[in-house]
């Protein structure tokens, strides 16, 4: 660890260390910032299909399987034949069916998710959308509105049919 420590502070822009020090915290089992590292890479090279993978295995070991499922298939965006993806795409999806109660309890820790249901508004959408489903339609064309939805829909919150 000391020795990518000491990369990443001598060629800070270099993304691949920052991918190589989070397979060293996957390793380590120091998910969280291994995850970080991973987002450090993506930020530095978007086109890095390593830091994708990298993520969503940390993400999978916290669990996080919507989150998860979200770098796999941006992984495979970037690579559609990209079998570590692919595999961790499947992976993600057959983990994603969690204990509900698990999972509202988990999203509910995550300050997004409290923001958003915080929200007046937001609150008074998912009122109607649990009485008229086909209410949201509408609510969909605005880009807040959709970010939103799709977050909670992330956190097991909610679900589309």
């Amino acid at each position: 660890m000391k020795h990518y420590n000491e990369a990443v502070k001598r060629d800070p822009e270099n993304p691949v260390l920052y991918s190589n020090r989070a397979a060293c915290f996957t390793k380590l089992m120091d998910f969280q910032r291994a995850l970080e590292d991973c987002e450090t890479c993506i930020k530095k090279d978007p086109s890095f299909i390593k830091a994708y993978i990298r993520k969503g295995a940390a993400l999978m070991a916290l669990k996080e399987y919507g989150k998860a499922q979200n770098a796999y298939e941006a992984a495979l965006t970037l690579d559609q034949n990209n079998q570590e993806a692919r595999d961790g795409l499947i992976n993600a999806m057959s983990n994603n069916n969690e204990d509900p109660d698990a999972a509202r309890e988990r999203a509910m820790r995550d300050p997004e998710v409290q923001e958003i249901l915080k929200d007046p508004g937001m609150r008074l959408l998912l009122e109607q959308m649990s009485q008229d489903p086909g209410a949201v339609r509408e609510h969909l064309q605005n880009p807040d509105i959709l970010t939103k939805l799709l977050k909670l829909r992330e956190a097991g919150i909610i679900k589309f049919r």
